[in-house]
């Protein structure tokens, strides 16, 4: 009987810790209701996502400048956001990293990348670093798909743009383009989480 006990005790109690690190990790979680913030665009303005009142949701991308990944991405990120904010789903880019410990990655840095490749896109800097770490992200480039549902933006699809990092074309997978098509037409994403892959943010 003590046996059976003790047994019952540590199943008990693994249970309980593997909850309490599932509810302790960072960020936000596929279902949660991402707040609102403000940060400074590369025009100087403050951006929030309340200015957006037509949008139906929103792609929001932390990137940098440097990160080779962020980098091989760009062309798509500008197409993504051509295509899908005449549908409501405008992408906002985030730059998380400290310009401190990561070199290029400073406010005038952010300025002239975005005249360079000619982002159709807001470029926001995360001063303080105080947002990235509300969501969760860990990797530039790192996806977060907010969809408005009841005034709310519910977060519906986590994680990478596509499986093939370097050539779009090899890409087998468009997991942002395949979850905002669903979107679109009112039904939820079949996949609503991949893992990122990138640089990690320099803190």
């Amino acid at each position: 009987m003590k046996k059976i006990k003790a047994i019952l005790f540590l199943t008990l109690l693994a249970v309980s810790t593997a909850f309490t690190v599932n509810k302790a990790s960072p960020g936000y979680e596929v279902g949660d209701v991402a707040t609102d913030f403000s940060l400074k665009n590369i025009d100087g303005k403050m951006v929030s996502l309340s200015d957006y009142d037509d949008a139906n949701g929103f792609v929001v991308i932390f990137t940098c400048n440097h990160c080779p990944f962020s980098i091989a991405y760009e062309d798509r990120i500008i197409a993504i956001d051509k295509k899908y904010k005449n549908l409501g789903y405008p992408v906002i880019a985030i730059n998380p990293n400290n310009p401190e410990v990561s070199k290029g990655d400073d406010f005038v840095s952010m300025q002239k990348r975005a005249k360079d490749k000619g982002f159709t896109f807001p470029y926001l800097f995360d001063d303080g670093q105080k947002i990235y770490p509300q969501y969760g992200a860990k990797y530039t480039p790192h996806v977060f798909v907010l969809n408005k549902v009841d005034g709310d933006l519910v977060v519906a699809y986590i994680g990478a743009i596509d499986s093939n990092s370097s050539d779009e074309s090899k890409a087998e997978n468009k997991f942002l383009e395949d979850a905002l098509d669903a979107l679109v037409v009112g039904d939820n994403p079949e996949i609503t989480y991949t893992k990122a892959i990138g640089c990690t943010i320099k803190k």
